[in-house]
Order: C-alpha cells, then sequence, then structure tokens
C-alpha cells in the first residue's frame, strides 16, 4: 500500500533545476535512503514531502489516515520544560485517556456506562503500552545518550547537540506511520549512531532518510532513491546493491547516449549536404524524423572533486595555546576545571559524548563566548582559522562567487571562480543564492572561505557534518598535511583515526 506518493515533481532554485517531471512512491513497510550529490536536492525533497516547500509542480499524495514525523533539529522547544516532560508529550493522547478514564472511574459507582467505557479506556491504553512508557523512554534515552545528561535537565540548559538529540528521541518514541528524518546522525556518536541503525532497521512503520553516512544507510535501508540528471530512481535492496545496479545501468545509459549522438552528428551531416541536392526530399525526410527523435539527456556530470589546501603561516615547535582551569558554558558551566596545553603542530581532536560542551569549548577559545572562570592564552605567533559547524551567513541571498568576493575583494573573477572550483562548488552552485544550496555545499564554501585565509592554528567544529565521503577524505587530506596546529571536535573517528591525537574531556578536566 502506498503511504505517500510523489507525483509530477518539477523544482528549481533560480537556473538550477532539481527535478523534472519526477515521481516515486513510499509504501508500507519501506526504509528508503535518499542519495545523490551534494546539491542534487536531497534535502529539498524531505522539506517538499513536509510541506515546507512548494514544488513548482507536481503534488505529493499522502494516504489520508497515516501520520507524519519530520526531525525538525532547530523546532522551538520550551527552554523550563524538563527533557523528561517533553519526552512524555509524545504520549499525550495516552495520558488525556487516561485523565479521562480516571474520572470515569469515579462515576462508576453511580453508572453502569461510565465504568464500561473506563474499562474500554483501560484496555486501549494496556495494548498501546501506556504502562510501559517510562520503560520506552529510558530504552530511547539510553540508546541516544540521553539518560547520562539528567531526565529531570530542563531543555533550555542543553547545547545544541542535545536538544537535537531530544527532538529525535521525541519522533522515535511517538512512532509515526511514515518518519521523514534530514542527517540524523550528524549529533550522534559511534555507539549512538549504532543503536540507531539497530532501532531504524527493526522499525516497522516506513521511512525516508537522507544520509551521507554510507554504513549506517547499508543497515538500515531496503530501498535506495537516486536523485540523478534530475529524475528520482527508485532501486530495490540495500545500498551497496544499489551501487552495482547503478554503475551498470549508468554504463549501458552512456553507451546509448554516445551511440544515439553519433547517429544525429550523421544525420545533420547528411541533412547539411543535401538539403538543396537531388537527395532534398530525403534530407527533409530525415530532419523530420530527427525533429521528432525522443533525444536522451547528457549524462550528469560526475560530481567535482574537492582538493582542499590550508595557507599555512610559520609556526614554531613551542607552546601555543594554554588552558588553565577554564570553565565554559553559558548561564551555567558546562565544562569546569579544564587544564592543557597545545603545541605547534600538533593535531588534537577533543573527544567525549555528545553534548558535553565541546563545542561551547570551540566558541570560547574563538572569542565568541566569555570564559566563566580561568584563563587560557594563546601565543603572539598564532593566526586561527575557524570552521563553526552552524551553516550561519549573515546574508543567505548572495552567491558563493559573492561571499568569497566580498571577504577578498582584491581577487579577480576567473580566480574566485577557480578557488570554488577547487573546493567542490560547480559553476551552476557558485551562482545560485547561500540559502537554496545544500548542507553540503554550503560547508564547502566555508571550507573554501577558511582555506583562502592565511593562518597556523586551525579550529574546526565537526567539519564532516554534511560532506560526502569524496569530501571528507580531501578534507582529511589537506589537515593531515597542514603544517600548522589543529584543534578539532568530531564524532567520526574514521576521519581523524591515524593523523589526530585524541584527548577526551574527561581526561583535561582537573579532578575535584
Amino acid at each position: 500500500m502506498s503511504l505517500l506518493e510523489v507525483e509530477g515533481l518539477t523544482h528549481a532554485f533560480g537556473d538550477n533545476l532539481l527535478y523534472r517531471n519526477a515521481g516515486f512512491a513510499l509504501n508500507k513497510g519501506e526504509h528508503i535512503g535518499i542519495v545523490g550529490q551534494n546539491g542534487a536536492g536531497k534535502s529539498t525533497l524531505i522539506k517538499i514531502c513536509t510541506g515546507q516547500i512548494m514544488p513548482d509542480a507536481g503534488r505529493v499524495v499522502r494516504h489520508p489516515k497515516i501520520s507524519v514525523g519530520y526531525l525538525d533539529q532547530y523546532a522551538e522547544i520550551e527552554k523550563e520544560i524538563t527533557m523528561e516532560a517533553f519526552l512524555k508529550s509524545a504520549y499525550e493522547k495516552l495520558y488525556r485517556m487516561e485523565q479521562e478514564m480516571l474520572l470515569l472511574y469515579e462515576k462508576a459507582a453511580d453508572d453502569e456506562k461510565a465504568l464500561k467505557l473506563a474499562a474500554r479506556y483501560q484496555e486501549q491504553l494496556e495494548m498501546q503500552g501506556f504502562y510501559d512508557i517510562d520503560t520506552h523512554i529510558g530504552q530511547v534515552a539510553g540508546g541516544l545518550g540521553l539518560s547520562a545528561i539528567g531526565l529531570t535537565r530542563p531543555v533550555g540548559q542543553m547545547s545544541g547537540g542535545q536538544r537535537a538529540k531530544v527532538i529525535l528521541a521525541k519522533l522515535l518514541l511517538e512512532k509515526p506511520d511514515v518518519l521523514l528524518l534530514d542527517e540524523p546522525t550528524n549529533f550522534l556518536d559511534k555507539e549512538h549512531i549504532a543503536w540507531l541503525s539497530d532501532y531504524l532497521a527493526g522499525l516497522e512503520n516506513a521511512f525516508m532518510v537522507v544520509s551521507h553516512d554510507y554504513d549506517f544507510l547499508e543497515k538500515i535501508a531496503n530501498r535506495i532513491c537516486d536523485i540523478d540528471n534530475k529524475t528520482i530512481a527508485k532501486y530495490y535492496g540495500t545500498y551497496s546493491e544499489f551501487l552495482k545496479k547503478k554503475t551498470l545501468l549508468r554504463e549501458d545509459y552512456v553507451r546509448q547516449y554516445a551511440a544515439q549522438q553519433r547517429e544525429i552528428k550523421k544525420t545533420e551531416e547528411f541533412i547539411r549536404k543535401n538539403i538543396a541536392g537531388i537527395k532534398s526530399k530525403m534530407a527533409r525526410g530525415r530532419r523530420t524524423r530527427l525533429e521528432r527523435m525522443e533525444k536522451m539527456e547528457a549524462p550528469e556530470e560526475k560530481e567535482i572533486t574537492p582538493q582542499f589546501q590550508f595557507s599555512a603561516l610559520p609556526l614554531t615547535n613551542v607552546e601555543h595555546l594554554q588552558i588553565k582551569r577554564l570553565a565554559v558554558g553559558y548561564q551555567y558551566p558546562v565544562l569546569s576545571g579544564l587544564d592543557f596545553i597545545v603545541r605547534g603542530g600538533q593535531k588534537v581532536v577533543i573527544s567525549g559524548f555528545n553534548g558535553i560542551g565541546k563545542s561551547t569549548l570551540l566558541k570560547t577559545l574563538v572569542g565568541e563566548l566569555a570564559p566563566m572562570q580561568g584563563s587560557f592564552r594563546f601565543s603572539e605567533q598564532v593566526v586561527i582559522g575557524y570552521f563553526a559547524q552552524d551553516l550561519v551567513w549573515e546574508n543567505e541571498t548572495k552567491t558563493p562567487i559573492q561571499a568569497v568576493a566580498d571577504t577578498y575583494p582584491s581577487m579577480v573573477m576567473k580566480e574566485i571562480r577557480k578557488k570554488l572550483a577547487r573546493c567542490g562548488i560547480s559553476e551552476k552552485h557558485a551562482a545560485q543564492p547561500l540559502g537554496t544550496l545544500s548542507g553540503g555545499e554550503q560547508a564547502k564554501v566555508k571550507m573554501c572561505l577558511l582555506t583562502l585565509t592565511p593562518c597556523n592554528f586551525l579550529i574546526l567544529d565537526e567539519p564532516t557534518n554534511h560532506l560526502d565521503v569524496r569530501a571528507k577524505e580531501a578534507l582529511q587530506t589537506a589537515l593531515s598535511e597542514f603544517s600548522g596546529t589543529v584543534l578539532l571536535v568530531s564524532h567520526e573517528e574514521a576521519f581523524y583515526r591515524g593523523w589526530a591525537r585524541k584527548v577526551s574531556v574527561e581526561d583535561i578536566c582537573s579532578k575535584r
């Protein structure tokens, strides 16, 4: 049974056409992974399915009796509400039913109908697992690493990563008929990704997931929707099976396209030579057939492989960052008693469970937040290059070209385009407003700006969150070859393994 169907979908951002008359269906029990090049329109597709974006043409048809849940990491939540209360709001209907049941039981002594209705409500509550709510909350909170934070903590006191996990937890507890997730692993540690993989793989309900974590997709998806060449192709099977099928189909398509192009060229040459000669009737006939021919779309160009290269300033091999008894946070400290030293040329990864305060530490070191206690000091040699994980722009209507030109007004247009292309930004995306680009494309633009800024101390906060495999590999190479110092926060151990030294937050916090 089709739960959600996309029909005749056409949508563009300016001159960038994402889909042309595309469509597919999400059926009962299907677990769909949505893949495609950065900027192909994966996140846009999710937003069209939720009604956040209206397509230029086409429609999304939902089964009238289904519920749809969408992972909105930026949803407004009352700051004073505790995590436990927020998670319990996933069962709001059941709690209302319980209240009605209790009222009916109070009337039951004098009203037999009330007793029967109360008993019916109690049976429904039992069937829907109402009396196991605390157990379910504990399982999901534990699996996503929220139990360690404390269920009584107010949401307003949580980090961005913790808050995003709480929103995901509530969505999982609600168990909608259709679940729509856009990059759900971005804010999860390795063990929590493993738990989520098992949870989703065992889910009876249907879902669609956008993710650049292909190991994750391999575990959870039994269907793949590939956005390529302005259409959406649905493949049956796992992600690895999809790759094999697509490779064979692409090779076959390229052969057919090349054969058609040869035929077109040959026919056009015949028409040109004979349109005015004794074979003009034949030439006109061939021209008519050529005009009526259903011409194949040119195969989509393969995604540009980025080549990041940071401009390194000299740095001696001495102590360049000293942190003493530092406490960081917002209204209250989330990390206290931090003590550590970073020397020139070191590459250090700050590790610790998601939400412990790693990003808060980096924001303090670059001056976005004031230290709450203690101190830190960079040496006079240090010139910082900073990558923030939030994709925030002063003006989202500017294009990548304008963003680079505004930052480096002396740079000529040819050089700007060359630098963007080197970082994996196509000519088409370079001329698009930043706000219309995918997360991966925006991250590449930010990385491009960073590579143009000479520095010797890189501070990077989850730089791989939106990047695809090739971009991650390019960044990994660039950071390992960078002659300066790197201070990195990343939840992807595979990304920094072998070239950076992992330092856990617990190890650099003074024991009390």
